[in-house]
């Protein structure tokens, strides 16, 4: 089982673990801006780059959510996806304050469908029941190309990393 830690303490991952090489499963959320489902994951026309947060409602989050919005959405042919628990009200409304307008946010607070097919649901600790920070960059034949799963969950990711594997799957 994975682990990751909240300011030096250890927090176990529920849920299946996904390897870089593996399916990516296809899973739907919730989309913020209107409640409709989505899909994530599987095979589809564009790489995907998924990018799972504990909650948008936090500055670490909120940071990640727009950087990626500025930056990998300039990139041609990928699918730019945050995932969250958060409620999609909440969402929709950081999304409309924050200017977050090139990429898709959805929400796994249905059924966290997300967090345990892609094993990153925190299982323990003060934030047992929300979503690890980590990026899944998915090729188009539906396959885990990168994966970054950050240690500790106050961190940003790499994000010159993940840009580059996003770049390499399209």
């Amino acid at each position: 089982m994975a682990t990751v830690t909240l300011k030096g303490n250890s927090c176990e991952l529920a849920g299946n673990e996904i390897s870089v090489g593996d399916n990516a499963p296809k899973v739907v959320v919730v989309k913020s801006e209107d409640l409709s489902e989505i899909t994530v994951g599987g095979a589809k026309e564009k790489a995907q780059l998924i990018v799972a947060v504990p909650s948008l409602d936090t500055p670490v989050c909120a940071l990640e959510t727009t950087k990626f919005n500025n930056q990998a959405a300039a990139i041609e042919g990928l699918e730019v996806t945050v995932v969250s628990m958060d409620l999609p009200f909440a969402a929709k409304r950081f999304c409309s304050t924050a200017g977050i307008d090139n990429l898709t946010v959805g929400s796994d607070f249905r059924n966290k469908d997300f967090a345990e097919a892609y094993g990153v649901l925190i299982a323990n600790g003060p934030l047992a029941g929300v979503i690890a920070r980590c990026i899944f960059v998915v090729g188009k034949d539906g396959k885990v190309v990168y994966k970054q799963l950050v240690p500790e969950i106050t961190d940003e990711p790499n994000y010159e990393e993940a840009l580059a594997a996003a770049k390499s799957a399209v």
